[in-house]
């Protein structure tokens, strides 16, 4: 317990500070709010806990933990959609945390449990809840888990169809890998403590050894949630209902590869909404393609979807059909394979010889060293360098 007492020292004060600059953040937005008041929850649960190692127990069992997966699936459900508000509906998450307060405020004179080590399974009146409680608490951080993982892949397959580019701030990576930090580190109280409630090798409760992981959680994801600035909507309210959301992505094919491919498979009906014959669509597609090789907008890094709908004088919606339909490509893919191309044509332009490669990236619209990298290789099967050496030097 002794070791116990500065971590939560450590943990008390990273949460409190991280709550207070996440509160304090400009601007002003819902997933913010949701976000310090996550660090706020952890603040006061760790006080809590002192407060019972150092002086009395005032709760029968810990509630409070029932609040993180709500908390921090509703902060990623505001984050990919800046533009709504909190309401009513949004409390129902909160049902359990309640439920269970209720129970700890009613019971806390009574010994539900004040352990995990021996107390868990005794046949008394109260094994029952405890063991609702157990199971409750990790449906609860299972689901959550689950749900937030879900939504943050949703969101960057979206983003396929909308972006040309990826940016962290946008994919919101680091909430996905907060999604399965947050489940392996509960996952792992619960083997421990299942393992200990059966042969008993912990010299103190296990319920403690969660405490190191989430001083270490707050602290790493802490820095995170400060830097992530909001995130625009990709979607209008008005294209919501209409937008594709990537279900069917068709693999990235090469550049030199020919244009008359089959179509993704789609599933049946997907668009019978939009109200776009197949004979508009070509023409659509067609209208697109000429303005991408004439106009060469894909040489902005950031082009999205938006932009090039008021360009070309396409609706947003119908662009993500026709890629989709009627060209097997998303508007990630299809955008990258003209930069792709671009470079391609540039490098065998003598006149780029005394540029990088990197350099000449850059110019035809790639906005990262390492997304270059990567999209490159998936179209051309080929690292940039290893291209022009095979393909290109060895042709003078």
């Amino acid at each position: 317990m002794d070791i116990i007492e500065p971590i939560l020292y450590i943990g008390l004060s990273q949460t409190f500070f991280a709550g207070l600059l996440i509160a304090t953040k400009k601007p002003v937005i819902t997933a913010n709010r949701l976000m310090a008041i996550f660090f706020f929850m952890l603040f006061l649960d760790l006080t809590l806990v002192l407060i019972k190692i150092k002086i009395l127990t005032f709760y029968s069992f810990p509630f409070i933990a029932f609040t993180y997966g709500p908390i921090l699936y509703l902060y990623i459900w505001f984050m990919v959609h800046p533009g709504r508000k909190f309401n009513l509906f949004n409390l129902l998450h909160f049902i359990p945390f309640v439920v269970f307060l209720i129970f700890s405020v009613v019971y806390r004179s009574e010994p539900v449990f004040t352990d995990l080590q021996g107390v868990f399974f005794v046949s008394d009146r109260f094994i029952s809840l405890r063991i609702v409680y157990v199971s409750a608490f990790f449906l609860s951080i299972t689901i959550y888990s689950f749900l937030a993982f879900k939504l943050i892949s949703k969101h960057q397959n979206n983003l396929l169809n909308s972006l040309s580019y990826r940016s962290p701030s946008v994919t919101l990576n680091w909430l996905k890998i907060l999604s399965i930090t947050f489940y392996v580190l509960f996952t792992l109280f619960f083997i421990l403590g299942g393992i200990d409630l059966v042969i008993n090798f912990l010299p103190f409760d296990p319920y403690y050894t969660i405490f190191p992981f989430i001083a270490l959680f707050s602290f790493i994801y802490s820095f995170k949630a400060v830097q992530q600035p909001a995130v625009l909507d990709v979607f209008t309210d008005e294209e919501k209902g209409k937008a594709n959301s990537n279900d069917n992505i068709a693999p990235e094919i090469s550049p030199a590869a020919s244009d008359d491919q089959e179509p993704a498979t789609v599933s049946p009906g997907k668009y019978y909404r939009s109200g776009l014959k197949k004979e508009e669509a070509d023409e659509l597609l067609k209208d697109l393609i000429k303005y991408m090789e004439s106009e060469k907008p894909y040489l902005d890094r950031d082009l999205t979807i938006h932009r090039l709908s008021s360009l070309v004088g396409i609706p947003k919606h119908y662009i993500t059909q026709v890629l989709n339909e009627n060209y097997n490509r998303n508007f990630f893919t299809f955008v990258n394979e003209y930069r792709v191309k671009e470079v391609i044509n540039r490098l065998k332009d003598p006149a780029n010889r005394n540029y990088t490669i990197l350099a000449i990236a850059f110019d035809a619209g790639f906005n990262a060293k390492s997304s270059f990298n990567t999209i490159f290789k998936s179209i051309t099967g080929h690292t940039p360098s290893d291209y022009k050496k095979r393909f290109i030097d060895s042709a003078d």
